[in-house]
């Protein structure tokens, strides 16, 4: 039985799920605040003592590589690679916009008729890390950073319902006006990484544990404190 252990800490939702043979027997979320460092690890060990097993007994560790937070992925991508590590067994990775374009499929969420999903991670002030995929879960567009204006998805828009998915849906409703535009206000789980974990696992696309990097789509930049201490 293959048993993989899926982490999604890409967003302000910490979540972490187990996945046996296509499905999922396990999961753990928090909302908590800065949660994800805390919790992450603890959420795995309470789901391999509910299910009767131990690390080694798992077939892989799949992981959310971005884009999102810059926090969040690092301690996703830390925690999956200390299993990985420790346990010997394979690293796996998944596009955040992946999951929730699975999380839309899998939880019912599309419009009638609708012809492409619109997953996108809330960038700050008006922009988004978002792609363009088909209402099949197939990605159509390289996934980027855009600023939203209400022009924005137009040429989908007029081809059909769209749904726009993410912690970046709420601040899309706002700025695009059009009868065909659906909004889904969430952030992604570790339960919905389920499809595209369990075909990266048969194709066997593995990871290099000791030099995968998450998917910043940009460069982290540190701030100085204008504070003076002293």
């Amino acid at each position: 039985m293959d048993t993989i252990i899926l982490i999604e800490t890409s967003t302000a939702l910490c979540s972490a799920a187990i996945a046996r043979d296509g499905k999922i027997i396990s999961s753990r979320e928090s909302a908590q605040t800065k949660s994800h460092a805390s919790l992450t690890a603890v959420f795995i060990k309470e789901m391999l003592d509910e299910c009767n097993i131990g690390t080694g007994d798992c077939s892989a560790v799949c992981v959310s590589m971005g884009p999102g937070s810059y926090t969040g992925l690092r301690v996703g991508v830390s925690t999956a690679k200390g299993l990985c590590f420790g346990a010997g067994i394979p690293l796996l990775a998944v596009g955040t916009l992946d999951t929730l374009v699975w999380q839309a499929i899998g939880e019912g969420r599309l419009p009638e008729g609708c012809r492409h999903i619109v997953p996108m991670i809330d960038a700050r002030r008006m922009e988004v890390y978002t792609a363009v995929f088909s209402a099949d879960g197939g990605q159509l567009t390289e996934t980027a950073p855009v600023i939203l204006d209400q022009d924005s998805f137009r040429e989908y828009l007029d081809q059909g319902p769209v749904l726009f998915i993410g912690d970046g849906a709420q601040k899309t409703s706002e700025i695009i006006r059009h009868s065909n535009a659906f909004f889904c206000q969430c952030c992604p789980k570790a339960s919905s990484m389920l499809v595209p974990a369990t075909q990266e696992f048969k194709e066997k696309r593995f990871k290099d544990v000791a030099y995968f990097e998450p998917f910043y789509l940009k460069e982290f930049v540190a701030t100085t404190s204008k504070k003076k201490i002293f």
